[in-house]
């Protein structure tokens, strides 16, 4: 390990810390600049200043839609030093869900990298909430004067742990995102468990690549200062930004299965560039098994991890870690999504009877942890469904657990779909799909694919004398939805299946293409 891990009580603690430790070392490098420990808690506590000077205070909301960059992690922490929470808005929403996300967590100040203006532009006058734009980058930049006015700033005495500093959106039941509230109490735990029992050294780099508008992102870029490692900080998933980074000496990743696939399609003179990783990780999705031994095989010096989690535990909650990917009695533990991280319980219970279940038996999973949520922002209703009264929290996956305590996810009670690493939950889709005059009924299902994982398809029947090709419909999809929720294929039917209360069977219409596999998901 790089250092000791410090105590922290608050998330800025780890930085603050390092600071203190090595002021003169690089912690985030970006672009063609690079921030030292010193001047990148500098610049966290002149965030708190200049949020303080702005009106910001214990309690309040702010947002910042931008790729990944440092901004994101000065204006978090920074915010955590008045106990004040940051939404870090999915760059990638069409309008309406972007206005929706913006008026929902009530953010008073919105940051917008220079590249999405004319994004926010078109719900410029719709948002409820926003008293101030602040641009991020380009020639019109706004963020580096507006930080250097900042009077640094150190945490202020109301603020408390358990104040929310974190908010994410993620997909929830009625067809809205739900904003998942994170207090620094959570992040820290989080932070202190995130990284599993990978090793890291003087010298080592973390390559920081997974979009920061997911906690995944966001959770590992904050892990560089609880590790005393800097961050190689890219804007997005894009192969010579990554390769970038590879070239600058990047010795550990964290990464979804799709950037994986997409490596092990490049060929051998990609994979050789990121062999040099150390260690890397990988969740968000499941793996395909082909991919994985592709990748094992391609980099037989590099640790391998497998995370599983939510947004709801600040990230991660189980780890597969390396000796598990190499147990040659045990290889089907490649499927596995490993054991939970210190002080998580977890249960597998039926979810009729609410009773836990023998080992080696299906149920939903659930976990107790102190990295969980407090809840969805202004969703009683939704929070009670996920917490139960004594603190656990339903996952709504369905799995199992080994002999040994490996937990298996084998399909899901939420009808979520995970592409990519992104979570589609098939209401959304539906819920602007049906708007489309030709529809009558339609059903969104996630259906396997070697790359993504998952893919969204649609399953629909029309009006009497009323049809639609395919591409017309997934055109009219693109005009609502983010790229990624829009389906990749169309099914027609005469009629969906339904039982008798007249619920979707949406068991069967994914049947076909999932078949008998053990896992669904």
């Amino acid at each position: 390990m790089t250092a000791t891990i410090p105590p922290a009580t608050f998330l800025p603690d780890f930085l603050a810390a390092r600071a203190a430790e090595r002021p003169d070392r690089p912690c985030w490098l970006f672009g063609d600049r690079t921030w030292t420990w010193s001047e990148a808690y500098d610049s966290v506590r002149q965030a708190a200043g200049a949020l303080q000077a702005d009106g910001v205070r214990r309690g309040d909301r702010v947002a910042i839609l931008d790729k990944n960059s440092p901004a994101v992690l000065q204006i978090l922490l920074g915010g955590c030093h008045l106990g004040a929470a940051t939404t870090v808005v999915n760059w990638r929403l069409a309008g309406d869900e972007l206005e929706y996300v913006l008026n929902d967590c009530g953010a008073t100040i919105v940051f917008v990298g220079h590249q999405l203006l004319d994004q926010l532009a078109l719900v410029r006058e719709r948002l409820q909430h926003a008293q101030k734009i602040i641009v991020i980058g380009g020639e019109g930049d706004e963020l580096e004067g507006w930080l250097a006015a900042g009077a640094p700033t150190e945490r202020q005495p109301e603020v408390e742990p358990d104040d929310v500093c974190v908010v994410m959106y993620s997909s929830g039941t009625t067809g809205r995102p739900k904003g998942v509230q994170l207090t620094q109490a959570a992040m820290v735990e989080h932070s202190l468990n995130g990284s599993g029992d990978t090793r890291y050294d003087d010298g080592d780099m973390m390559l920081v690549a997974m979009p920061m508008f997911h906690v995944g992102g966001t959770s590992y870029a904050l892990l560089g200062p609880v590790l005393g490692v800097p961050g190689y900080i890219v804007p997005e998933v894009e192969a010579s930004l990554m390769a970038g980074g590879m070239m600058a000496g990047a010795t550990h990743a964290f990464l979804v299965p799709a950037v994986v696939a997409a490596l092990v399609a490049a060929g051998p003179e990609a994979m050789a560039l990121f062999g040099r990783l150390k260690a890397v990780g990988y969740g968000a999705a499941p793996m395909p098994l082909p991919v994985l031994r592709a990748a094992m095989q391609a980099w037989p010096d590099t640790e391998f991890q497998q995370v599983y989690g939510m947004t709801e535990f600040g990230g991660v909650i189980t780890v597969l870690d390396d000796a598990a990917h190499r147990d040659e009695a045990h290889p089907e533990r490649l499927v596995s999504a490993g054991r939970p991280v210190a002080k998580a319980e977890m249960r597998i219970v039926d979810p009729t009877t609410l009773q836990d279940v023998p080992v080696g038996g299906s149920g939903e999973v659930w976990f107790r942890t102190p990295q969980a949520t407090v809840g969805y922002i202004g969703r009683p209703d939704a929070t009670a469904e996920l917490i139960t009264p004594d603190g656990w929290v339903r996952t709504g996956d369905l799995g199992r657990v080994d002999e040994d305590g490996f937990l298996f996810i084998e399909d899901r009670l939420k009808d979520m779909i995970i592409t990519g690493g992104e979570n589609v939950y098939s209401p959304e889709v539906e819920r602007v799909l049906a708007e489309h005059p030709a529809v009558a009924e339609i059903a969104i299902i996630g259906v396997p694919d070697d790359r993504w994982g998952e893919t969204v398809k649609a399953v629909v029947a029309f009006r009497p004398d009323r049809s639609a090709t395919a591409e017309e419909l997934i055109a009219y999809a693109r005009e609502h939805l983010a790229g990624y929720k829009v389906p990749s294929s169309i099914d027609v039917v005469e009629a969906l299946p339904r039982n008798p209360s007249g619920k979707i069977l949406k068991r069967d219409l994914r049947k076909p293409y999932w078949g008998d596999a053990p896992r669904q998901v």
